[in-house]
């Protein structure tokens, strides 16, 4: 239970659901009930998949381009910190790429959303999958895998629930509140990359000094 606390806890935190809540209404102003339902959907089983992806075939690209778990650890806490500062800041959408500018051509240009801009880059960034793929390093139990995916599923769910729901969050929320929500995760998000820098750094310490 303590293993999907913090899986769930920390996936829900850096691919930060709430924090696209804008984007999506931005993005599905002029779509109707039911098909806000349906890009939703699309965008919720985009995200699993990639989530799956990265957890499983990680350690395959890790060993392809000779990248050590330590090393990933450090970049994808970097990364991690780096997307708790802009949600701190107020800067998520352009950390994410995705500029206002741009959001509103692809409300003109493009026919399907729920992969790109929502899923990639919004919802399953670097962040994210560094994540995964370190936890496909540390848990190799069949128990420990099963939590790890079980986690990624409710992530998936919650996406779908948050994005379905996303006009209705921004009339009782409002933006003050959305954005106040949007700073709580970013100081949670830094103190999980800060922690695996730590965590990296003190265990490559204590193999040189042993």
């Amino acid at each position: 239970m303590d293993l999907f606390l913090v899986a769930f806890g920390a996936l829900f935190s850096i691919i930060n659901p709430l924090g696209t809540v804008p984007v999506f209404v931005g993005l599905t102003q002029e779509h109707s009930k039911k098909e806000r339902s349906k890009i939703a959907f699309w965008t919720a089983l985009d995200v699993l998949i990639i989530l799956l992806l990265s957890f499983f075939a990680g350690q395959y690209l890790l060993s392809f381009f000779g990248i050590t778990l330590h090393a990933l650890k450090i970049a994808g806490g970097l990364i991690i910190t780096s997307s708790g500062f802009a949600l701190l800041t107020g800067k998520f959408r352009e950390h994410k790429g995705m500029k206002r500018k741009l959001v509103q051509e692809d409300i003109h240009t493009r026919d399907a959303i729920s992969l790109t801009p929502l899923a990639i880059p919004m919802l399953a960034g670097p962040g994210t999958i560094s994540l995964l793929i370190t936890y496909n390093q540390d848990y190799n139990l069949n128990s420990e895998i099963t939590i790890i995916i079980c986690a990624i599923l409710i992530a998936a769910l919650s996406i779908y629930f948050i994005l379905k729901s996303a006009h209705f969050i921004v009339k009782f929320l409002g933006a003050s509140g959305i954005n106040a929500l949007s700073r709580i995760i970013g100081f949670i998000v830094i103190a999980i990359g800060v922690q695996y820098i730590i965590s990296s750094v003190e265990e490559i310490l204590s193999r040189i000094l042993n």
